[in-house]
């Protein structure tokens, strides 16, 4: 176990802390007063970029630069105060992390944070920072948010510079950030989205992936209720409609028909056409980490936590076989969720599909359950959507949320939507908890 002053207090979040301060500036700026950390992932000038391993570290000089997503920040007005942990070579949905220490869940402390932008998450849900920087390929934002009830935004790919960042996947890899309070949540995104403040436009529609909300372990109405409670609040109740995923991607991705697993026909813990996909875009995610990382995990051999490790030698597996038709189902999903949601239209998913896993649960265990939480987080990826993750509350003492999906651009929509949403939403899960105490 690596040592280090900053990982003694401050629920393991930080691997180290300093300060950065914002740019000078004779006006109010935006992130003015606020704080914030970001994730070891981020190359800032003069400092090894970590990415969770130790072995990592010790093979990679100090960063010349500081990526464009931190200087963002700091010109808007906002001041660092460290880097935080993160998942070994930020591939794991967990968080844990065997060299640094597992950061602690500050819902609940005896459950993983979620991954792999764990320590950013819990420094966020612990109070030590107004905000802070994630990155998310396959779930790295919205998982840790949803586990530690904080808000998680995943952005539309490509639209904030991955620059001086460690990639994983570039066909997946985006930088994303996480608040307690929506309207900071909102002002972030708008300084790394390059957005002016623009008023809300309200929602086309807002469909129910009825499908999806069956597969979760937490009631559906537990979740589904106080979101069409405070639309109808909000906007009416006619923008709800109820979707089948299952059928409509079946339907509408005909390529992803090789990618159909034979054995999994109960749809009871199950969305075959979703899984397909999730299959398709594995084999990408394994193809692009292989191409980045193979070469110095094949000459280093890095010494790997459990689950990890096998998570890793599995993609160095992978082959080019498949490539092209999982690129062709890619673009076939991408235009079905475009048809699907339209132009400010909201798809309503389960972020997760149940509570954060106890710490060192069985890493079979856990890998089966993130294999079925992928199949619903692998819709954003794959269709390069923006999303965001909503904390609805305790159920059970275990947190719960909800995640929005808009289409590709229509980040700035979709922030000012759930700073719209969300007292009326907190006053709806107030009103639900209640019920059921």
């Amino acid at each position: 176990m690596v040592k280090n002053m900053a990982r003694d207090s401050d629920y393991g979040a930080f691997m180290e802390k300093f300060l950065l301060q914002p740019s000078p500036s004779l006006h109010q700026l935006p992130l003015h007063g606020l704080t914030f950390a970001f994730k070891d992932i981020f190359d800032v000038d003069g400092y090894v970029t970590g990415f969770g391993n130790p072995d990592w570290a010790r093979t990679h000089p100090a960063a010349t630069s500081t990526a464009p997503a931190i200087l963002a920040v700091l010109r808007g007005g906002a001041t660092c105060v460290g880097k935080t942990v993160t998942a070994e070579l930020a591939y794991s949905i967990n968080g844990e992390n065997k060299h640094y220490g597992t950061p602690t869940n500050p819902c609940v402390p005896d459950r993983v944070p979620g991954g792999s932008s764990s320590g950013s998450a819990v420094a966020v849900g612990a109070k030590l920072v107004d905000f802070a920087l994630g990155t998310d390929t396959g779930g790295s934002v919205r998982v840790p948010a949803s586990y530690c009830g904080i808000l998680g935004f995943r952005p539309s790919h490509d639209v904030i510079s991955t620059a001086g960042v460690i990639p994983l996947v570039q066909s997946f890899d985006t930088v994303g950030w996480f608040a307690r309070d929506p309207v900071i949540f909102n002002r972030v995104g708008r300084v790394l989205l390059q957005l002016p403040d623009v008023d809300l436009v309200r929602p086309s529609r807002i469909i129910i992936a009825e499908d999806c909300f069956q597969l979760s372990d937490i009631p559906k109405d537990r979740v589904i209720q106080p979101l069409v409670k405070s639309v109808d609040k909000l906007f009416g109740s006619h923008l709800v409609s109820p979707a089948i995923l299952e059928d409509y991607v079946k339907d509408k991705v005909p390529s992803l028909k090789q990618f159909f697993n034979k054995g999994n026909a109960d749809q009871e813990s199950h969305i075959p056409s979703l899984e397909a996909l999730s299959s398709a875009m594995r084999l990408i995610i394994g193809h692009e980490f292989k191409n980045n990382h193979g070469e110095w995990i094949n000459t280093v051999k890095p010494d790997l936590g459990p689950g990890i490790s096998e998570r890793v030698w599995e993609a160095l597996m992978t082959t080019d076989e498949n490539l092209d038709i999982c690129h062709s189902v890619k673009s076939e999903a991408r235009a079905a969720l475009i048809d699907l949601i339209g132009d400010f239209g909201v798809l309503a998913i389960p972020t997760v599909l149940g509570p954060p896993s106890k710490l060192q649960t069985d890493p079979t265990i856990s890998e089966n359950f993130c294999d079925r939480t992928f199949s619903l987080l692998l819709i954003a990826s794959a269709s390069g959507f923006c999303q965001v993750s909503i904390p609805l509350g305790l159920y059970d003492n275990l947190p719960v949320s909800i995640s929005l999906l808009a289409t590709h651009g229509s980040d700035g929509f979709l922030l000012n939507l759930v700073e719209t949403l969300y007292d009326t939403l907190k006053e709806e899960v107030g009103i639900v908890e209640k019920m059921g105490s």
